[in-house]
């Protein structure tokens, strides 16, 4: 990391991420600073890029969105060509919620949320098995979600963090 942190730095990142509906006055009250310098602070963090965006968390279960499932994904044939493809592809995709290449047999690890199952075989069939692309896929769904969480773990940047 090239931008050194200090504690008020790493207190602001807390907070926003677990509350992005926060004021700058809310954020400055808590950390102890004027608005103006928090603000400051807020934006060279954007800038840096450690902010990357301010999201809501929606309550999927709620929505009818509960159906979860984890997908290994395997190519065909690995080219940097169809790895492109394939990373095109899948972020027009809005059911894959979080796709990462990985390391060993397969070549992707996507988590998928949709309806159920009838609409995870459609989403299977109508668009990732259209591509093309794909000689393999594993899949398991998820029977209850034991921790899900956006934060990022704070507590272990504090080499970093000036005091």
């Amino acid at each position: 990391m090239a931008e050194i942190l200090d504690a008020i730095d790493a207190r602001i990142l807390e907070l926003i991420q677990n509350d992005a509906s926060l004021s700058v006055a809310e954020i400055a009250d808590r950390v102890g600073l004027s608005s103006s310098p928090c603000w400051r602070r807020i934006k060279r963090l954007e800038d840096a890029g450690i902010i990357q965006k301010r999201v809501t968390i929606l309550d999927r279960q709620k929505l009818g969105l509960s159906f979860e499932v984890y997908c290994t994904v395997k190519l065909a044939l690995p080219t940097k060509d169809n790895l492109d493809a394939f990373d095109r592809a899948i972020s027009d995709m809005p059911e894959v919620v979080q796709c990462a290449t990985v390391t060993g047999a397969a070549d992707y690890e996507l988590r998928i949320v949709t309806r159920d199952m009838p609409a995870f075989d459609s989403f299977l069939r109508e668009k990732l098995l259209s591509l093309g692309l794909v000689s393999n896929i594993e899949s398991r769904i998820v029977v209850r979600s034991v921790k899900n969480t956006t934060a990022s773990p704070l507590g272990l940047i504090t080499p970093h963090i000036a005091s």
